[in-house]
């Protein structure tokens, strides 16, 4: 049995190896080969049975037609680069990581906003937080907004909605637009059905903004069409822009880059938590197709001791580092995601 995993997901190693004793010792050798996402191609997968990949491995026709794979997953939270359709047809499994970097997504949502307060004058405590997306990352942005103490919080999920779920805590997309200081996105990126998100804020979108807003894209490149937002920074409409996720990864819209207040290179669920917690999940999707009851310990290492000092949201994250990094070297996109330094959620304090 051929495994093929991206050599980019962090803490991996320990987990394939035990998957592979453990079918060694029901006599099967796992043959485990891990590849840059830019090496996995036809000719990588054709003998392999499992991949386990990232968002820059698209899985389709093209990659995956007259091989013999079985199980795709990603170790990400968005699946918009499977082709699930296509997936589903050939027989295929697959599967993602939902809720696995919510909490730092929620993280950098947060660090922005206090940014924002402090750098930019918007009051906290008096402005309006709109959340596009209110699912797990959605959700763990409520939380923190809430803890920030956000003077009004609106929702909008049409999908949740439709289903019947938390009755009355929705906002309509045009009374969200109008009201919002901050606009924040966290859903995925459809391009069909009747909730479609692809461009979701477009031209008449912006032009329903509550004049001099901002506009955080912490979800997907595409749920806000870039060339519409940069008119609106022209006219007015939005204020600042924090962008994390671009329409044309890794190419990026430099002008909007350099306008952006914050500018990403979509790492915002780049934590070493969230890392571990999407390689855990990923283990565990393995082992239940192959029908191994197995559990795994995924721990990214700790940071050192430190005593608090000033902040504390800065002490563990600062965006600005990152942007000023990629807006150094906006051709480092790929460079700059791929060799992202440790950054952890929670840290140890000195007694």
């Amino acid at each position: 049995m051929k495994l093929v995993v991206d050599n980019k997901i962090p803490y991996i190693s320990p987990g394939l190896d035990a998957l592979g004793r453990e079918l060694c010792r029901r006599g099967t050798q796992l043959d485990i080969v891990s590849l840059d996402g830019a090496e996995i191609d036809r000719r990588a997968v054709a003998d392999a049975d499992i991949l386990i990949v990232r968002t820059r491995t698209h899985c389709d026709r093209t990659l995956l037609d007259g091989s013999r794979v079985r199980l795709v997953v990603t170790a990400t939270i968005g699946f918009d680069h499977l082709d699930t359709t296509y997936l589903d047809t050939a027989g295929i499994a697959w599967t993602n990581c939902p809720g696995c970097n919510a909490g730092s997504v929620a993280q950098y949502v947060s660090s922005c906003l206090l940014l924002l307060e402090q750098e930019r004058g918007l009051r906290l405590s008096g402005a309006t937080l709109g959340i596009i997306g209110v699912g797990h990352v959605g959700s763990a942005v409520e939380r923190c907004a809430r803890m920030l103490g956000m003077g009004r919080i609106l929702l909008n999920d049409p999908p949740l909605e439709a289903d019947g779920q938390r009755p009355g805590a929705w906002t309509s997309l045009p009374d969200l637009l109008a009201m919002s200081d901050v606009i924040t996105l966290h859903t995925p990126l459809t391009r069909e059905g009747q909730h479609a998100t692809w461009h979701l804020l477009d031209a008449e979108a912006f032009r329903r903004v509550k004049p001099g807003c901002v506009i955080i894209n912490a979800a997907r490149g595409g749920v806000a069409d870039e060339e519409a937002l940069e008119e609106a920074m022209d006219t007015g409409l939005v204020s600042d822009a924090i962008i994390d996720t671009w329409e044309d990864e890794p190419r990026l819209r430099l002008s909007l880059l350099r306008r952006a207040y914050i500018g990403t290179p979509h790492i915002a669920g780049y934590s070493a938590d969230g890392k571990a917690n999407a390689t855990r999940m990923s283990l565990e999707a393995v082992a239940r197709f192959l029908d191994l009851r197995m559990s795994f310990e995924v721990t990214p290492p700790p940071l050192p001791r430190r005593t608090w000092e000033g902040e504390l949201w800065r002490t563990l994250y600062d965006p600005r580092e990152d942007s000023l990094r990629l807006k150094a070297d906006p051709s480092g996109f790929e460079w700059q995601r791929g060799h992202y330094p440790l950054r952890r959620e929670k840290a140890r304090e000195e007694k």
